[in-house]
């Protein structure tokens, strides 16, 4: 069996009015970080059936598409809190909709929504055991085991239930665990994924603000949040209706047993340049990785051009390649900073296209060079 890998967005929001749209929002945000599927869960009290429940809405393809229809968020997705999860696959089944997340359970401990960001190393070891055991899945996604894993764990408080079960995951790992009275907010010990947290003043139920986590600050910025700190690695954080009227939440810390170890491809590729993930704007880190380039990788010199021109593979190295002119400059080298690539927008990440024949017939329907600029120059 092939093992799904998740790097994909993840949100979660604790005390909110129209705690689903402002999910919606944020996941519109982290749009770049998977396109396969897209989905809500939230928690509400149901008065006709006397008990919490979570209704959920997921689905093939983009945000947009998936919640089209107003009336899900009208009628369905009610409730003060909720978490969010956009999938991107690097493998395995990706048109499986019994991969899509969030996933839900109902157990011992009342009812229970899980995203995760990131991937388990050591899933087949765990699903093997599980398998031995009898335990039956509903999909090929390592975020299932997370939620067997709670569910089987011995302890008797649901916290410790949790931090019990994710003690035991090799990887990287961000996750997002909706309860029936908090969130917890989840980042393995090595920091591997980036998992923020934010407060929204003007948005919570009553005169207590509202809180919410997400994959990038830049879902943040368009739900009004303000970016509070980074969840740090190892860190479980409890996030209820208590914590938010006082603005102190329960945090425990999983064990270490290497050094932090964050993914330098989310500087590169993946994150948001407005976004501030592992305490750096991505946008400053990027314009600093062009300057370095310009002092590792110089303009060579040319007899037939004296000032050359450099030009960006839109979108993620735009700010690189400023860095870069800027640096050459300095250093100088006359040069410019020209568009010689047009990306067609309607076209997804290419990186994140799952399948090489995918991604490669996406490059070419992705750009396409301006002759004006490129002309008897290549």
């Amino acid at each position: 069996m092939r093992q799904i890998k998740e790097y994909c967005g993840i949100v979660g929001i604790v005390n909110a009015e129209n705690a689903a749209h402002k999910i919606y929002l944020a996941q519109h945000a982290l749009q770049h970080r998977g396109q396969e599927s897209a989905g809500i869960v939230t928690s509400v009290y149901d008065e006709s059936r006397q008990k919490m429940v979570m209704p959920v809405h997921k689905g093939k393809g983009l945000v947009l598409d998936v919640f089209s229809d107003q009336s899900i968020f009208e009628n369905k997705l009610l409730g003060t809190s909720g978490i969010g999860h956009n999938r991107y696959s690097t493998s395995g089944a990706a048109d499986n909709a019994a991969n899509y997340q969030p996933f839900t359970v109902h157990y011992r401990d009342g009812n229970m929504a899980l995203a995760h960001n990131g991937n388990i190393s050591n899933a087949r070891e765990i699903r093997n055991s599980f398998i031995e055991r009898g335990t039956i899945f509903q999909t090929t996604s390592d975020s299932e085991l997370i939620l067997h894993l709670i569910a089987q764990s011995t302890r008797r408080r649901q916290i410790d239930r949790i931090i019990d079960a994710v003690s035991q995951l090799e990887g990287a790992f961000s996750l997002v665990i909706l309860t029936d009275t908090a969130l917890v907010a989840v980042r393995d010990p090595n920091g591997f994924r980036p998992l923020a947290l934010g407060r929204i003043d003007d948005s919570g139920v009553g005169d207590d603000p509202a809180y919410c986590v997400a994959s990038e600050t830049c879902a943040f910025d368009l739900i009004g949040a303000e970016y509070i700190r980074d969840i740090t690695p190892g860190e479980v954080l409890v996030i209820d209706r208590e914590g938010c009227a006082t603005g102190e939440f329960d945090s425990f810390q999983l064990a270490r047993n290497y050094g932090v170890s964050q993914c330098v491809f989310e500087y590169v590729y993946f994150s948001r340049p407005d976004s501030k993930i592992f305490g750096e704007m991505v946008d400053k880190v990027r314009r600093k990785m062009g300057k370095e380039l310009a002092h590792d990788a110089p303009l060579p010199e040319s007899d037939i051009d004296d000032k050359p021109i450099v030009i960006s593979v839109p979108d993620s190295s735009n700010t690189a390649t400023i860095g870069y002119v800027t640096e050459c400059k300095k250093l100088g080298m006359e040069c410019r900073y020209e568009i010689g690539l047009i990306r067609n927008h309607y076209v997804g990440r290419t990186f994140i296209a799952p399948g090489q024949t995918a991604r490669e017939h996406r490059v070419r329907s992705k750009f396409n060079t301006v002759q004006g600029v490129l002309k008897d120059r290549v």
